[in-house]
């Protein structure tokens, strides 16, 4: 494993754990070069899942871009990293379970919303923001209403 910050090629495993759903493995590696310390996933190559935008064109599913979304979204927030992570696994498990080859991105939108709102409302309503495409104050209050409506 290439370390990422002086490139070498040798290092050792320091800790090795499984996911709690049993389908990764996290290692934290120590380069044997700069001695410092980095973390790699290991998890099974799975079938390509297609993800179909609003606009007809597909995509190959993304997990870094979908952990890149939510992190955004949850950005100075009481989130932790490895809770973000266990989001990712649970909505990539559910749409690899549920799905062949194709999914829809308004699939994967509403997931990532109905996970995001029992984790944390205000990262909930970030993400909405962006993925309803809000276009004025009066989009926010009436998401922030269902809300606290529920």
């Amino acid at each position: 494993m290439r370390c990422p910050y002086c490139q070498d090629f040798e290092s050792r495993v320091v800790d090795s754990r499984s996911s709690e759903d049993g389908t990764t493995i996290r290692r934290r590696r120590e380069c044997n070069a700069c001695k410092r310390r980095f973390t790699t996933y290991e998890r099974v190559e799975e079938r390509p899942l297609l993800v179909i935008k609003k606009n007809g064109n597909s995509e190959q599913f993304n997990r870094d871009k979908l952990f890149r979304g939510i992190m955004r979204a949850c950005e100075k927030r009481p989130v932790k990293i490895e809770e973000i992570e266990d989001l990712v696994a649970q909505i990539e498990r559910e749409l690899r379970d549920n799905y062949d080859r194709e999914v829809s991105s308004v699939v994967v939108g509403e997931k990532v919303m109905d996970k995001l709102q029992a984790l944390d409302e205000v990262a909930y309503v970030r993400f909405a923001s962006v993925y309803r495409q809000f276009g004025d104050l009066n989009s926010f209050i009436k998401t922030i209403e269902q809300l606290k409506n529920r």
